[in-house]
């Protein structure tokens, strides 16, 4: 199982990572706002994550970190 971490209060909103999802589980948030004003990217439903990563290669910001376990 992967786990994605990231950094909200980096995070802009841009929803790149949203269409970038294969599993379309990476959303915005509806109820959390960071300090710049954003609502930041989070992942709906961690057990559909695949750990392919398109998330954080589509961040502009590098604000997204996927760890997948080792096999």
């Amino acid at each position: 199982m992967a786990k994605v971490t990231f950094d909200t209060e980096r995070c802009k909103g841009c929803a790149l990572c949203v269409a970038a999802c294969p599993k379309g589980i990476v959303s915005l948030s509806d109820s959390a706002i960071n300090q710049k004003g954003y609502r930041p990217a989070q992942v709906t439903d961690m057990e559909k994550c695949i750990g392919c990563a398109s998330c954080a290669i589509m961040c502009p910001d590098c604000v997204i970190t996927v760890e997948r376990e080792a096999k």
